[in-house]
């Protein structure tokens, strides 16, 4: 696993600049070697933002399938590139706020663990890269309806 994820450019991508490589929690340490890149994220223009993420996240389903088929496995747990682009739609609509992404980090977290209907099917469903990524996509819009909400009952009841 560390020759795809340190010997490759797609691998070292997948795997999050090695973070995938933690023996413990690798997604969640993928998700925390995401958080600064999001903020350099949140720098960009609105109009430059979505495009890029578009862009990064089709670069994930190209490098998800490199490194997946490199390591005959369909989501190797390494792979955390899907958990990195994922929270950086998390937090697209969120305030660079502590207390709001630590909010995102957890709210994701707790949808990619747990899968809900359609993250479980699209993960089934799509082969390769595609279906690394929608699981982790599905996953984001989840955390994002919750933070939305709470938004929403902040500026109403606050």
């Amino acid at each position: 696993m560390r020759k795809v994820a340190l010997g490759t450019l797609p691998g070292f991508l997948a795997f999050g600049f090695g973070s995938g490589l933690s023996r413990f929690a690798p997604g969640t340490m993928g998700t925390l070697a995401a958080v600064p890149f999001a903020l350099l994220l949140k720098c960009l223009p609105v109009f430059v933002f979505w495009p890029v993420l578009a862009g990064l996240f089709l670069l994930g389903v190209k490098i998800c399938t490199v490194s997946s088929r490199r390591l005959g496995q369909h989501d190797p747990g390494g792979i955390v590139w899907d958990e990195m682009v994922a929270y950086w739609l998390t937090v697209a609509f969120l305030p660079v706020s502590w207390p709001w992404w630590l909010a995102a980090f957890f709210l994701f977290r707790f949808f990619d663990i747990l899968k809900p209907w359609p993250a479980d099917w699209a993960e089934r469903r799509f082969s390769d890269g595609l279906g690394i990524m929608l699981d982790d996509i599905f996953a984001a819009l989840y955390a994002m309806a919750i933070l939305g909400i709470v938004g929403w009952g902040l500026k109403f009841f606050g």
